[in-house]
């Protein structure tokens, strides 16, 4: 199969998706709080930085096939690769600022330190004599507690919040400088699932089912849309990139559309304060009819009045809960 083909690029084309393999863009796309079977919502821009293109590039319009591929396949841009200008806008407008790979390294590593209970599990953090910082991968394969498997691993949930472009769950590129980073380096969350994955896997089919079971266990989500784009492009070019490393070749169409399906389930679009799709919330009209007239009174959203995330009018959120293979809003897996 003539399959996607640039790996190591921080900026993911959308033709290049779109020209191959129209189907899996998509699926990428897609809004699954507002989907049904009969028809598809896609997530939306959330942000004004391309408004001057015209319609279809305003606040709340859907993000379309057509809004980004063609003529207009090199619009959406990761961070490191936008002007300084635009750049500098988000960090006023959204407070975007995307952190060092080293930065999310030391703090995956945290987690994993109490996971496995040790430290320097997939590497060793260097502190550089120029003030810079980098690490070390560790060698060979990883070693897990007696009470504890690499099965056990894969599965354990991660979330990451507000993801931007998912930094702490794929490291294909330094979300700062733009720099790719080889697969042997990675060190997102997803990053380490998928090696352990490789290095407990003989087959195809085996490397497979493991490899989406580890996509079904991570999580995040964002507000802007066309970082929301690109943290599913990055997760799909991730699953991409370990395949070819284990195997020497590209995985088959059907089981990109079932990481891409995944994927468009686990990297939503939400209000992280809210849990509801941004913007969705809204006051409410209402007449009071008395004996001799009629007066307005107009209701404010009242989980926006009290800052109550449960008391919200907007549209909640769904996820996919996986293992009991059913939907469930985000906000029903907080405690009231």
């Amino acid at each position: 199969m003539n399959c996607i083909t640039n790996i190591f690029q921080a900026d993911i084309r959308e033709n290049e998706i779109f020209d191959q393999l129209p189907d899996l863009l998509s699926i990428l796309l897609m809004d699954r709080t507002l989907s049904s079977e009969n028809c598809q919502v896609n997530i939306f821009w959330a942000t004004s930085n391309y408004a001057d293109l015209g319609a279809g590039y305003q606040y709340g319009d859907q993000i379309t096939l057509e809004a980004i591929t063609g003529k207009n396949g090199d619009i959406i841009k990761p961070r490191a690769v936008k002007s300084r200008e635009m750049q500098q806008q988000r960090s006023r407008e959204m407070a975007e600022v995307f952190t060092p790979s080293w930065i999310c390294n030391k703090q995956n590593n945290l987690i994993d330190n109490a996971w496995f209970g040790r430290e320097n599990v997939f590497n060793i953090e260097v502190d550089n004599p120029d003030g810079s910082h980098s690490w070390i991968p560790s060698e060979g394969k990883i070693v897990f507690p007696e009470d504890k498997t690499w099965h056990d691993y894969i599965n354990e949930k991660r979330l990451e919040i507000t993801c931007g472009e998912a930094p702490y769950l794929v490291s294909r590129y330094d979300s700062v400088s733009g720099e790719p980073i080889p697969i042997e380096r990675r060190i997102g969350l997803l990053d380490r699932k998928l090696r352990v994955v490789g290095e407990n896997t003989q087959t195809s089919s085996e490397w497979l089912k493991a490899a989406q079971l580890a996509y079904m266990s991570v999580y995040g989500y964002e507000w802007q849309g066309d970082n929301l784009v690109l943290a599913r492009e990055a997760l799909l070019y991730t699953f991409i990139d370990y395949y070819k490393a284990k195997f020497g070749k590209k995985p088959q169409l059907k089981s990109l559309q079932n990481i891409a399906s995944i994927i468009s389930w686990n990297i939503w679009q939400m209000d992280g304060l809210k849990g509801v799709i941004p913007g969705s919330c809204h006051s409410v009209q209402q007449i009071v009819q008395s004996l001799f007239d009629s007066n307005v009174t107009v209701q404010e959203c009242e989980g926006c009045q009290k800052g109550n995330i449960h008391k919200h009018n907007g549209t909640y959120c769904k996820i996919k809960d996986w293992s009991g293979n059913k939907t469930l809003t985000f906000i029903s897996l907080l405690k009231k």
